[in-house]
This record gives structure tokens, sequence and C-alpha cells, in this order.
């Protein structure tokens, strides 16, 4: 099923998950939603475009297991098991889920409306819907208000790093020589 791990794909997951743990500082705090705007989901959307589907799994969940281990990598610099059990944890897992998703859907794809609707379907829709479902949850919010308050507000940002990622992959994608 997968093959053989190398230095080099260890390298490329490794740097992927350092990318996704800086720019989890990059936030902007809402008042009206438990969840922050952050700059991490570029960094999945962009790693999943440019990774194998198994260096996507091992860089996103050696963030996450990082995080849950109380490496502050979370946004805001949060960590521990209580973040993937509180309001942003369905993002968090989305992540995972999202980004092997994307790796899937823009595998050998060099057009750029095809891998913008795979970044589409993994990056946004189905994090978006892991993660306000599990605000939901996680709050006693009804699924509207969490979709109003943890979803709707984010998806013109996260089209908009849709765009980039898929524009950013292609283009680094090419530079590396279509690894895939």
């Amino acid at each position: 099923m997968f093959k053989k791990i190398s230095v080099k794909n260890l390298t490329y997951s490794a740097l992927f998950t350092a990318l996704i743990s800086v720019l989890s500082y990059i936030t902007i705090p809402l008042p009206f939603s438990p969840v922050p705007i952050t700059a991490q989901s570029l960094a999945i959307m962009v790693a999943a475009v440019i990774l194998s589907t198994q260096e996507t799994a091992l860089a996103i969940g050696t963030f996450l297991f990082l995080g849950i281990a109380g490496v502050p990598v979370f946004s805001g610099g949060r960590a521990g098991l209580g973040v993937i059990f509180g309001p942003s944890g369905g993002y968090l897992i989305g992540f995972l889920i999202g980004g092997i998703i994307i790796s899937i859907l823009t595998k050998n794809k060099e057009n750029f409306w095809q891998v913008l609707a795979g970044v589409i379907i993994g990056g946004i829709i189905v994090i978006h819907i892991l993660g306000f479902i599990w605000l939901s949850q996680a709050t006693g919010m009804g699924l509207k208000e969490a979709f109003l308050s943890g979803s709707l507000p984010f998806i013109p940002g996260d089209l908009f790093k849709a765009v980039l990622a898929a524009y950013l992959g292609i283009r680094i994608n090419k530079s590396l020589g279509n690894r895939y």
C-alpha cells in the first residue's frame, strides 16, 4: 500500500511539519468565533499539493502529534490534548483528512483548475464540515450557529488561500521536476 519512505521523503515531510507549525503563529482572533483565522491552513493546502499522500499524512500527522504531546504548534502557540477536544479540534483533525484528500485529488495534475478543485474539496469543504460539526458538539451550539460562527466567516479567506496554494503548488512541483 505505502512505498518505502526515504530520507528525502522524511525531509520533505519534516519541512512541511515545520512550515505548518510556524504558520500557526500567524493568527487573527475573531470576537464572534472561538476559532481564529490562521495561516496554517495555507500551509496544509500547499503541503498536500506538493507532497505525496504518504508524505502529506506524515507531515500533518507529525504536526498533530507534536501539538498533542505539548509542543506549542497549534494556533496561537496552544498545545495539548485539550485543544483537540476543544472547539477547534475538528478543524485540526480535518487538516489531516482534508490534506490526504487534497493530495489524492491533485497528484499528477498540472491544470490549475483541477488542482484548485482538489484544494477546495479537501482544504475547504472537508475541513469546514468536520470543523463546524465538532465545534457544535464541543460548545453545544446548533449546527447552523456553529457554521455561521466557525466556518462562514473563514470561507472567503480560505478561497484566497486555495487559489494561492494551487498556484504555488503547481509552480513548486514544476521546479522540483514533478516528483510524482
